[in-house]
């Protein structure tokens, strides 16, 4: 027998809280998430993959006019010397870079397939070459004079920047989208030109508010173009909260063809919206009937954007077309605001417009103390140097002498001539051809020109007011290469008020037209036939269920449902399920409570009034346009408590109202008794001992009263056979005239 391996005791074991544990990584997390992955910088627009991207590239001097190099090339290195993640992440930020149709101003040059509108993927990275472009060379200018800070890579071996020097007002002009932990970020793109304008603003006035720099931003300017049809007062709320929304829509004209036909054309479509799809929902909303107006789509697209709608038939309105494709389809896009940044690289906080470019403003008025600081020190070194050069060439012939015979040569020179250290080496490490360029004149010459713009650079650092006046230099720069003239700085999205409609006319729009039979059971399963049918004898229900309502409607109708709850509800024919099998639950459509019940389904015609009447006998009228409700929760019309419950409703025809109880008793009075309103417990009808309300109808009394058995069968009676039922409002009544049916109902129903 072998000896039984008994593990060692691991030496240190600590116990840990889970909570405590799971609370502490899941916080790393979140702020790893939200720090270095999904929320952009304030100060240069940029996330840490982008801004490494666009470093790498500055180091293989892949400037603006110089020769392209391999994708693989540039993701290689980044992911090589900064952003240790797949190297697919690195080359789709890259690919996303280089996309006019996703990038307002695209920071990556790129040849190849980099992929279209469509939403074709971008070729393989060793088939695609890129380099930077001038709106890339913006944003590092500077990097190479200590304009911002560095710091160590992730593994110590090089440096990279914190921020870039962002000479551009890159956060607002290309946006941003990112998702973090608890958090995300939505920033439309804005034109360049326009951020400049509203900066310079905020230069001369600092403490200007968001809404007047409305008055040179309008709104974003997507690189896809469109129109916005938002108002201006939510736009002015959007840039003042950081939050909120732009309602982008597709460019269209209408061209007109041979004999009157007509089509619509679609030139420019919402941004981040992918055409192939696009087009993909509207063939597929032809293919489910729900475009009636639309008679075919195609795609006709080369280079620009050219999608063509055809009508069902020449009489469409085109507005009304587009209004149905608008409302159905991503032609029409809600593009986000959120204005969530890492301010000052650190925290994550949402901005208004304006302190989103003051916070631009500052970091360039930091990035040029930098710069200047760093000239400066150049400027001061330089000075320190031509000193040296200067005693050299006054004293060529002893300096020479002194390096030839001495063997320490550099404290002999500073004895000889006071120079400093710096001046010393300067001497020492000079070219024997550097002699015949020593000319006094020319040291002078240079020394006098690095003293005036150290001079300049002093007054610079000294005055606040000069710092700014260098800024707004910098940013009149900027505005000037992507101005209003320019093709890359020209505005592209437009803006335009929503056209007013006729909402019918627009409902109607999505549905073809067509007669059908809705069928609900007792028991609330609802269901719509094909056509007007009227024989539902063959109908199958569930087990213990039966056909409680049927009507004749169009698949553009409007129902209404009168609930014991005193609620009604709307409900869209189109939505019902179609008349196979038992349908579904009435429930699914609307927020009914379970324990109310159905009293009555109808077509919503609209101008109607109808009497309402509850189980306690009271009641009122109301018009049918105050029963509709927008809501699956309906609309409260007849107030009830329980267990008193809404009981009848009948169409108000006539000018007599004939009401009968529980108990078999039945009145009629005058239907201007009644009182019109618009919600409430109404007035008492009938009084009652015991039992309450069955039924009620009302009738023209010159024709007098009818009313329907359960076969079907219709009986009549004039007022003067009425005579003995005719009374008040709120008396008891007395039984029935012979042969009313016993379930003590009018059977009259909605007219």
């Amino acid at each position: 027998m072998g000896k039984r391996l008994i593990p060692p005791e691991p030496a240190d074991i600590q116990e840990v809280a889970l909570r405590e544990a799971l609370e502490e990584r899941y916080l790393a997390y979140a702020l790893s998430t939200i720090m270095h992955r999904a929320l952009p910088d304030a100060r240069d627009g940029l996330k840490p993959v982008h801004r490494r991207i666009l470093y790498g590239m500055r180091l293989l001097r892949l400037d603006p006019g110089t020769p392209f190099k391999k994708s693989a090339k540039i993701v290689g290195d980044v992911m090589g010397s900064f952003h240790p993640h797949g190297d697919q992440a690195i080359y789709d930020a890259m690919v996303r870079l280089a996309q006019d149709f996703s990038s307002r101003y695209p920071l990556v040059d790129g040849q190849g397939n980099f992929g279209n509108i469509d939403g074709d993927s971008a070729a393989a990275y060793r088939y695609t070459e890129a380099r930077m472009t001038d709106v890339a060379r913006l944003l590092l200018d500077g990097i190479d004079e200590d304009g911002v800070e560095f710091r160590a890579n992730y593994d110590g071996q090089s440096k990279e920047p914190v921020v870039l020097p962002g000479g551009f007002p890159n956060l607002l002009a290309n946006g941003a989208q990112g998702i973090a932990v608890g958090m995300a970020t939505a920033i439309p793109p804005h034109n360049a030109a326009e951020l400049c304008d509203a900066a310079l603003h905020l230069i001369d006035k600092p403490d200007a508010k968001s809404r007047s720099l409305l008055k040179w931003i309008k709104g974003p300017d997507f690189p896809t173009g469109g129109i916005i049809v938002d108002s201006k007062e939510s736009i002015a709320e959007a840039y003042t909260t950081g939050r909120g929304a732009f309602r982008t829509r597709a460019k269209w004209h209408q061209e007109e063809g041979a004999r009157g036909t007509w089509v619509v054309v679609v030139t420019e479509i919402p941004w981040l919206v992918q055409k192939s799809r696009l087009i993909e929902k509207i063939a597929e909303l032809l293919n489910d009937k729900k475009l009636p107006l639309v008679g075919d789509v195609r795609d006709e697209s080369a280079e620009d954007i050219r999608v063509v709608i055809e009508p069902k038939s020449r009489t469409v309105d085109p507005e009304l077309l587009m209004e149905s494709l608008f409302k159905l389809t991503e032609l029409e896009s809600r593009i986000p605001l959120n204005l969530n940044v890492l301010v000052k690289g650190r925290i994550p906080k949402v901005l208004g417009l304006a302190e989103c470019l003051r916070e631009w403003l500052d970091h360039l008025r930091d990035v040029l103390l930098r710069r200047s600081n760093y000239r400066k020190a150049q400027i001061e070194h330089r000075l320190e140097v031509l000193g040296g050069y200067l005693i050299a060439y006054l004293n060529i012939d002893k300096v020479i002498k002194i390096i030839r015979n001495e063997d320490e040569p550099k404290p002999a020179l500073m004895k000889a001539f006071n120079l400093t250290e710096i001046q010393a080496d300067a001497i020492l490490n000079m070219r024997l051809r550097s002699l015949r360029k020593l000319e006094e004149f020319e040291i002078r010459t240079e020394d006098k020109n690095l003293r005036s713009e150290l001079k300049d650079i002093n007054a610079i650092l000294k005055s606040e007011v000069e710092q700014w006046k260098k800024v707004g230099e910098q940013v009149r720069k900027v505005r000037d290469m992507f101005g209003s003239k320019t093709p890359l700085g020209k505005r592209r999205t437009i803006f335009a008020d929503a056209p007013e409609h006729d909402l019918a006319a627009i409902e109607e729009a999505f549905v073809e037209r067509e007669p059908v039979t809705v069928v609900m059971s007792d028991k609330g399963w609802v269901r719509t036939l094909k056509g007007h049918v009227e024989d539902l004898s063959n109908l199958s229900f569930k087990t213990d269920d039966k056909l409680g309502f049927s009507f004749f409607a169009e698949t553009t109708s409007k129902l209404l449902l009168f609930a014991t709850n005193g609620r009604f509800y709307s409900l869209d024919v189109a939505k019902l399920p179609g008349g196979r099998g038992h349908g579904e639950p009435i429930r699914m459509f609307i927020d009914m409570e379970q324990d109310a019940a159905i009293v009555s389904l109808f077509v919503n015609t609209g101008g109607r009034k109808f009497l309402v009447a509850s189980h306690e006998g009271q009641g009122f009228i109301v018009n049918e346009d105050d029963c509709v409700g927008t809501t699956r929760k309906g609309k409260q019309v007849l107030n009830v408590e329980v267990p008193n419950e809404a009981r009848a409703l009948a169409t108000v025809k006539g000018d007599t109202v004939a009401v009968i109880g529980e108990n078999r008793k039945m009145l009629i009075f005058p239907i201007d008794q009644v009182p019109e309103m618009a919600r409430g417990r109404g007035v008492r009808l009938q009084k009652y001992k015991d039992g309450g309300l069955s039924d009620v109808t009302t009738f023209v009394a010159k024709e007098g009263l009818t009313w329907r058995d359960s076969a079907g069968r219709e009986f009549s009676a004039t007022m003067k056979e009425l005579s003995e039922w005719r009374g008040n409002r709120a008396d008891a009544g007395r039984l029935p005239i012979k042969g009313f049916p016993k379930s003590n109902k009018f059977g009259r129903g909605i007219e």
